[in-house]
């Protein structure tokens, strides 16, 4: 088997959040959780002292967001209020923090560390996990205690392999007596040398590389102390191993958070499709009325048609008499002022201006004719004769079409429950 221990402080959210560890947040949305096994996680923080299991806690128990703010509050609490001081005097204190900025912040926030013995397919038994660390641990304390301080740690056996994820914070006594939060200048106190002291001090050459080397050594003597059999160094990895538990707590409780709207979504749109079924039953009980009173449809169709065909037929026979009219009186005109007129101009010309009269003349008596006209189609009992004569004729035809509607409608309600077996899979071939 092998070791892996992974190291990170913050990722894409910011600083790493202990609720992920010690599991406050809501566990139902965590289905990738195996939460039957949650029960049996355990706990340890640095002021409770004591491994308790997940089933055991009470609410009057510490979760590790409360053990982090006190353990900032408490411990560099002179120091916030130094620097702040520090900060009025030389007139900047747009740079004042609190001690929840420095908890919170990926440079002075607490760094996280998961320890793992094996993979899903082979590990070790928790117990066994949870005996290794909590040795491992205590020698850390004893070694590096002074500047290195354990917050908390869990043991989680509710997402595949047993692993442990441990929370601590490097500090130092700056030159005014105050604790500090400073990682690199508390290794050095510590002794910790740069893996390359020839080279300058940066990202691939600090003394937590040199420190970690040390941890993974500690980590595997111990292992070996209970007769483990490791292969080789324990794996290192960076912030991304990290990041995986609550990046994928994230993902599934997008995906069912979308999920609840798109069932919102879809039962608001059965609302609005319930709605327009019951609308067109609605119409279609009425349409079927209608149809079953031959004599009132007819009646309300031949009223609406009688009308559109009267100003229809009137409007078409005014415009071919005022066509024709026209035509006429235009012709003589033009004959009359032909060169081969032997009459006078001024005659024929007298004689044109009189047929421009008669055409004015003619075209108010069209109009006071066709309104005659209009008025006379629409007496109601002249209407009502007519209508009554339009029903008797048209009364045949329509029934036969209205009994083969009928018949069409029946036809097709009566494919309806086959075709609905058919969707289901209930009809066989």
């Amino acid at each position: 088997m092998r070791c892996s221990r992974h190291n990170g402080r913050s990722g894409a959210h910011g600083a790493y959040n202990p609720k992920h560890n010690d599991r406050e947040f809501e566990l139902e949305k965590a289905e990738e959780l195996k939460r039957e096994l949650t029960r049996n996680n355990l706990y340890w923080n640095c002021i409770d002292r004591e491994v308790v299991r997940h089933d055991q806690r009470g609410e009057g128990d510490h979760t590790f967001t409360e053990i982090e703010k006190g353990f900032y509050d408490l411990v560099y609490n002179a120091y916030i209020e130094g620097q702040n001081a520090r900060n009025e005097a030389a007139r900047h204190s747009e740079r004042n923090r609190t001690a929840d900025d420095l908890r919170e912040n990926p440079k002075t926030c607490p760094e996280e560390t998961i320890y793992q013995i094996g993979n899903l397919d082979k590990h070790v038994d928790y117990e066994v996990l949870a005996k290794v660390t909590f040795e491992f641990f205590n020698l850390l304390q004893e070694k590096y205690g002074s500047h290195m301080h354990i917050l908390d740690w869990a043991l989680h056996l509710d997402e595949g392999t047993p692993h442990i994820h441990e929370r601590h914070v490097f500090d130092v006594i700056n030159k005014y007596g105050e604790r500090q939060p400073k990682q690199e200048e508390a290794l050095k106190e510590l002794g910790f040398e740069l893996p390359n002291p020839e080279k300058k001090p940066g990202k691939y050459n600090n003394r937590k590389m040199s420190f970690d080397a040390e941890c993974r050594n500690l980590f595997l003597e111990t292992c070996k102390k209970y007769g483990l059999e490791i292969e080789g160094n324990p794996i290192y990895g960076g912030k991304k191993y990290l990041e995986k538990q609550d990046y994928i707590i994230e993902k599934l409780n997008a995906k069912v958070e979308n999920l609840y709207q798109t069932i919102d979504t879809w039962e608001e749109i059965g609302k609005e499709l319930q709605a327009e079924n019951d609308r067109l039953v609605e119409e279609n009980k009425k349409l079927e009325l209608k149809l079953d009173d031959v004599e009132g449809l007819l009646k309300e169709v031949s009223d609406i048609a009688y009308d559109k065909a009267c100003d229809t037929l009137i409007d078409d026979i005014t415009d071919k008499v005022r066509e024709e009219d026209d035509a006429t009186i235009e012709y003589h005109k033009n004959w009359l002022m032909s060169g081969d007129r032997k009459a006078p101009k001024n005659v024929r010309e007298y004689a044109v201006k009189q047929l421009d009269n008669l055409q004015n003349n003619l075209k108010d008596l069209r109009d006071k004719v066709v309104n005659a006209v209009r008025k006379a189609f629409h007496l109601p009992e002249r209407k009502a004769a007519f209508i009554e004569q339009i029903i008797v004729k048209a009364k045949p035809s329509t029934l036969e079409l209205i009994s083969k509607y009928k018949a069409q409608i029946k036809e097709d309600d009566a494919k309806k429950p086959r075709l609905q077996k058919q969707n289901r899979g209930e009809v066989s071939r």
